[in-house]
């Protein structure tokens, strides 16, 4: 008995060495492909002299490389002219600034959960004239029975159609990550042209909000394109056939 429970300890030590060699190796290799992104980002933005200056938080709670290159790859080729955002944080800034210098009849709202967050954001930064912040405190949603913060309202709160939506906010749940723009996809007519950026990917409750992003569009009939982009977080483009080019970007 002695000597089983001896060779269980051994396999034991032995695979949970080898976990943390794939654990990371998997790190290492997100690491390196940040890098990669980093580089991709500031050769796409050369020459663009307001978002070369831009002084961006790039990582940890923020976008990472491979969100703001894409999120600026949307911007500039897809030339959006309603932008709802859900989350105000650096990626605001950045649309923001692009909006000012490049697409100046284009709208942008932005969704936040925070009074005091939107105090101090806009304390630091001067926003364009184009984009509003709107506050919808969080509370909790059943979905598929699992509790999920959500923006109070929403439904109600948002009208009529948007060419871009970035999902970013609210603060992530386990399950059905930020649901919210559910509701949304609901009621896009078949002719509807829309690209969709999410972000954090990478995350469980993100994929099963995708999944059911994705099944709602196929069973209205609305054809749909996909792209995801993977540097230290994942992000996935959803979009409709005028933009099926964001699968090359």
């Amino acid at each position: 008995m002695n000597f089983i429970k001896k060779i269980k300890n051994i396999l034991d030590r032995n695979f949970k060495f080898h976990q943390q060699n794939f654990d990371l190796n998997k790190k290492i290799l997100n690491q390196n492909e940040e890098l990669l992104w980093a580089e991709i980002y500031h050769d796409s933005i050369k020459g663009k002299g307001e978002l070369e200056n831009l002084s961006l938080n790039i990582g940890r709670w923020a976008g990472n490389y491979s969100f703001f290159y894409v999120l600026h790859r949307i911007l500039s080729t897809c030339k959006p002219k309603r932008i709802l955002e859900l989350g105000l944080g650096e990626s605001s800034k950045f649309i923001s600034v692009f909006i000012s210098d490049y697409l100046t009849k284009t709208d942008h709202l932005i969704i936040e959960q925070s009074i005091d967050w939107k105090n101090q954001f806009i304390e630091q930064f001067n926003l364009s004239s184009n984009s509003k912040i709107k506050i919808l405190p969080i509370e909790l949603l059943d979905i598929k029975g699992h509790a999920v913060n959500s923006y109070k309202g929403f439904d109600h709160e948002i009208n009529g159609l948007f060419d871009f939506y970035l999902i970013d906010g609210p603060f992530g749940s386990y399950n059905f990550s930020r649901y919210d723009i559910i509701n949304l996809i609901k009621e896009f007519p078949k002719d509807h042209e829309f690209v969709i950026l999410f972000d954090d990917y990478d995350r469980k409750g993100e994929q099963q909000t995708v999944k059911t992003l994705i099944e709602i569009l196929n069973n209205n009939g609305i054809k749909n394109y996909k792209a995801i982009y993977k540097g230290l977080k994942t992000q996935i483009i959803i979009a409709s056939e005028k933009f099926k080019f964001v699968e090359n970007f």
